[in-house]
């Protein structure tokens, strides 16, 4: 494991990204724990926490620029509180491939006012009964959930889940939280499928990627092919098609 420490900060790649967001890149240092990010004096968009071994997401400083956190494949279990007062620009936060487990651990984000786009694929917490309604319910601001976009019909059914006194103890049930925080816990990750795309499956996923507007919808999309999953072709617009080659290599589809 290597220490967040201020020269790793200085001495990780730093570049602009393809959406044209000042980008650090933190991916694959196995990294334990979120300190001293007061060293990228707050001159970033996106910061890449990918491939790590972060358990906790908590431990930053005031950053007004930050808009995107990537942390795929970390070991997080547990959301930190205030975390709006930290990053008051939060918009897209990318949690695919962690541990959280229950609903209540949750809770935390719903403070976090900025925040249009979540990812919680492949974590145990999605198998929780009334899992989307719940988020939905809890973070109304919620644009994108899961990379599926949040209908008017799913907030009209959170409503009426949720709304009255009925509601409000359905949602206290549901909403407990991990009682314990196990530093060692391993992530519980599902088995991979072996089975590759079909052609057409391959000629989906090379429109969706062409079409693909943020650099977080493209980690989106990678998350869904990992999970063994197809995206459509209801993809924002916005991107060169010439970008695809780009991403197409770069990521792998495994």
């Amino acid at each position: 494991m290597v220490k967040l420490s201020a020269e790793l900060i200085e001495q990780a790649a730093q570049y602009t990204n393809p959406v044209r967001d000042r980008e650090l890149d933190l991916r694959g240092y196995k990294i334990p724990v979120l300190e001293n990010l007061g060293a990228t004096l707050d001159q970033f968009d996106t910061i890449d926490f990918s491939d790590n071994e972060i358990r906790k997401l908590d431990g930053f400083p005031l950053l007004k620029r930050l808009k995107t956190l990537l942390m795929n494949n970390n070991r997080i279990c547990r959301v930190g509180e205030n975390l709006e007062q930290a990053l008051p620009s939060l918009r897209e936060l990318i949690l695919t491939s962690n541990n959280i487990q229950e609903l209540g651990d949750l809770d935390p984000l719903a403070s976090v006012k900025s925040l249009t786009l979540l990812s919680l694929l492949r974590n145990p917490v999605t198998n929780k009964k009334h899992y989307r309604l719940y988020v939905i319910n809890k973070i109304p601001q919620i644009h994108v959930l899961d990379f599926q976009k949040v209908k008017l019909k799913e907030r009209q059914e959170a409503e009426k889940m949720f709304k009255g006194k009925r509601g409000a103890q359905l949602a206290k049930d549901i909403a407990k939280r991990t009682k314990t925080f196990t530093p060692g816990a391993a992530v519980q990750q599902p088995e991979k499928k072996k089975a590759g795309p079909s052609p057409a499956d391959m000629e989906a996923i090379k429109n969706a990627i062409a079409n693909a507007s943020s650099l977080a919808e493209v980690e989106r999309l990678k998350g869904m092919l990992q999970a063994g999953q197809i995206p459509g072709r209801d993809v924002r617009q916005g991107v060169k098609k010439n970008m695809f080659f780009q991403y197409f290599y770069t990521f792998s589809f495994s």
